[in-house]
């Protein structure tokens, strides 16, 4: 497999420190573990790693001994504890380990941001560093392939996305074949076990209906009649989708104009790949009646990624009104507003609408194309 430099790869000595733990979050199969055991196994002569998943494991850092935890672990400088959120009180036992062994360097990783912030959040109050990982982003690909392979591979992105081994994979039928595989059987492993549900059925007809919805506002009343299960069971699931890293709920903009929509939602998905694997529709761009959603969702989800890994701090909405105008994306930062519309058609006109304008005359506003997105996501 082609290794991809990813960007905590460049910052992991600035967030792996004494006395803090290292708290990794993102989806399931982006390479958290890959990424952290080739920098333990590099960085430290004596490490441990290890995974929730080990009943041991699991055994010593739940009991709460203070002899027994830091007795296990006292031989080495630097701890790998990959899906930390199958421990029951994990949190406590790296605050044992933090706190009693003032040199020691944890990692902690884990695919559920719900269980694992939960077990970790009390404990580790003052002694934990976040990051948040996602499937490879443009940024990182233009920086190790350069931005010419970008450009090159675009189509392929949009239709197969960006997670690590569907990059690698050789031939759009291993691609779909991952991705497929990726949906039946990892990507609602944290929620079935933490809602003990039996099978995946409403999780999956809830995200098609989502993905065949991006760029529009998401209506609970209408999802619980068309899944017959209650509104209540619907927002709960729609919650756990967002926090195991498979969708992003974004609210609408407003300064309490009249005519501006403010209690609305919309969706998109971690992933282009993850999304299409869900309607399974793996057909090329030019024959496509969804191009201008997968572009949105690919800018939109860039977008976050770039603002995570660079630290540009901003508020996320979308903008629309009742009369049907709108903005894909308003970034509110610094109390400056930065508008973005997403055009996947270059000869198609994209301009800011008039009320916009006017209502908030110093702002910002940019198209962003298949010909000037390099800039927005890198």
């Amino acid at each position: 497999m082609n290794w991809i430099i990813r960007n905590i790869e460049s910052q992991l000595d600035d967030y792996v420190i004494p006395g803090k733990v290292f708290l990794l979050y993102g989806p399931r199969r982006v390479g958290k573990t890959s990424s952290m055991n080739k920098y333990v196994q590099t960085n430290f002569r004596n490490y441990f790693i290890g995974t929730g998943d080990d009943i041991q494991v699991r055994k010593i850092l739940s009991s709460e001994d203070l002899h027994k935890i830091t007795n296990s672990f006292r031989s080495y400088t630097g701890i790998f504890i990959d899906e930390a959120q199958r421990i029951p009180n994990i949190g406590w036992g790296l605050k044992l380990l933090t706190d009693h062994n003032p040199n020691l360097k944890i990692i902690a990783s884990g695919s559920s941001s719900f269980q694992l912030s939960n077990q970790t959040g009390e404990p580790l109050t003052g002694r934990s560093v976040t990051y948040s990982m996602f499937p490879v982003s443009v940024m990182e690909l233009a920086e190790t392939n350069g931005q010419m392979s970008v450009l090159q591979s675009l189509d392929d992105l949009l239709i197969y996305g960006s997670y690590p081994e569907t990059l690698n994979a050789k031939g759009y039928g291993k691609k779909q074949a991952y991705l497929l595989s990726l949906r039946n059987s990892y990507l609602f492993k944290d929620i079935l076990e933490l809602e003990n549900l039996k099978n995946p059925d409403k999780l999956i007809d809830l995200l098609q209906l989502i993905a065949f919805q991006i760029g529009n506002e998401v209506s609970l009343n209408e999802l619980s009649r068309t899944l017959s299960i209650a509104k209540q069971t619907v927002e709960r699931y729609l919650d756990l989708l967002e926090k195991s890293f498979i969708i992003i709920k974004v609210r609408a903009y407003s300064s309490n104009l009249r005519k501006e929509i403010s209690k609305s939602h919309r969706y998109y998905f971690y992933d282009n790949g993850v999304r299409n694997a869900v309607i399974n529709n793996f057909n090329d761009m030019n024959s496509r009646m969804d191009a201008g959603m997968l572009w949105e969702n690919f800018c939109f989800i860039e977008r976050i990624k770039k603002q995570n890994y660079k630290h540009i701090y901003s508020n996320n909405y979308f903008w629309r009104t009742y009369d049907k105008q709108e903005i894909d994306l308003i970034e509110d930062r610094n109390g400056i507003l930065h508008a973005y519309e997403f055009k996947w058609n270059t000869h198609k006109k994209c301009k800011v609408p008039n009320i916009f304008k006017e209502t908030y005359p110093n702002s910002e506003f940019e198209c962003i194309t298949p010909d000037n997105f390099m800039d927005f996501v890198v």
